[in-house]
């Protein structure tokens, strides 16, 4: 008798499809596991040029810590939007956070 499987899972009818096994997986260990948003968060500020609020938001924290946090790591900071839809955009995410 071994560990369950995705297929035990799905076989059981506890999920539909091998998507919702992993996305149910991967909200838990984020959930447990807030380090691993922060990292994230930080690689694709680095990364993916996404702006300072998002990255916040990816997180799940503040804009001011993630703002501590990129400092910490050394990642150079891109504050204010370039562009008109930067700028919605970095309202959406902070509206988003703050609801």
């Amino acid at each position: 008798m071994g560990l369950l499987t995705i297929k035990d899972l799905i076989d059981a009818k506890a999920y539909d499809s091998e998507q919702s096994v992993v996305q149910d997986a991967l909200r838990h260990l984020l959930r447990s596991r807030p380090d691993l948003r922060v990292r994230v968060a930080i690689h694709r500020y680095r990364h993916d040029d996404i702006s300072l609020a998002k990255a916040a938001h990816l997180a799940g924290v503040s804009w001011q810590q993630m703002r501590e946090l990129l400092l910490e790591q050394g990642v150079p900071l891109r504050l204010g939007p370039e562009t008109l839809g930067e700028a919605k955009a970095e309202v959406t995410a902070l509206r988003q956070h703050l609801a």
